[in-house]
């Protein structure tokens, strides 16, 4: 009894099958390659901003009522901190747990730009615990812009106003639970650099650029699943044309 045809149809349509799956893996591969140069240039970016000369505050200023990126970019301001008002972010440092210091900086038109003097361990929360660190003259701030966030990040936990504890910078609840006018309160904040505090603490120089770049391990995987397909297939198409081939 002659053997059974296949169905020409199905053979087509195992055929578009397999070049829509090698389509897909080959996409994604491309789609990780294409990320992966736009995040290298992302990264170069910031390393440039990081490396460039501080700029005024009037700078970041404009580029920030402008609509542009101010992220990184090193500026200077001059003003004097407001020491009774500052906000506590939990962090941690060097393995450490704690709190980021924000301090209002008043400046010399009387508005406030909230710096990030650094970070202070757990049991020197309190501004008493830190006198000497509490700067009382003009100050001159360096550090990296840093922009408002739209909203609380997705699985952050809620700020703890009562207790002075925050866990994402809500700039509109900083200002308001410190008694700021929020239309003079400048709407970015500034990390500040890594220039020693005389009395050892804040530890300044705590921005941390925390970007994964794993694009290309992503882009190798796609591919190689895409060649490991056309493997399969290929061995598959060889033993049909050759079934008495010796096995290994």
């Amino acid at each position: 009894m002659p053997a059974r045809r296949a169905n020409p149809f199905w053979r087509v349509g195992k055929v578009l099958i397999l070049l829509v799956a090698l389509g897909i893996l080959l996409a994604l591969g491309t789609w990780q390659v294409e990320r992966l140069h736009w995040k290298e240039g992302l990264l170069a970016d910031i390393a440039a901003r990081q490396g460039a000369a501080p700029v005024p505050l009037s700078t970041i200023e404009a580029m920030a009522a402008s609509g542009g990126d101010i992220e990184y970019r090193v500026v200077t301001a001059t003003g004097r901190y407001l020491n009774n008002k500052e906000r506590h972010f939990f962090a941690t440092f060097d393995g450490a747990s704690g709190f980021n210091i924000y301090t209002p900086l008043q400046l010399a038109d009387g508005r406030y730009l909230f710096v990030n003097r650094g970070f202070v361990p757990y049991d020197a929360k309190e501004p008493e615990m830190r006198v000497q660190g509490q700067l009382t003259d003009e100050q001159t701030v360096t550090g990296l812009a840093r922009a408002k966030l739209a909203g609380q990040p997705s699985g952050m936990p809620d700020n703890d106003l009562a207790k002075n504890i925050f866990y994402w910078k809500d700039l509109d609840a900083m200002a308001d639970s410190d008694g700021l006018p929020k239309d003079k309160v400048l709407p970015f904040f500034v990390d500040a650099d890594k220039t020693p505090n005389p009395a050892g603490l804040p530890i300044g120089g705590v921005t941390i650029v925390d970007l994964p770049n794993n694009h290309l391990q992503y882009a190798v995987t796609w591919y190689g699943l895409a060649a490991a397909l056309v493997a399969i297939v290929a061995i598959a198409w060889w033993r049909k044309r050759h079934p008495d081939t010796p096995q290994q």
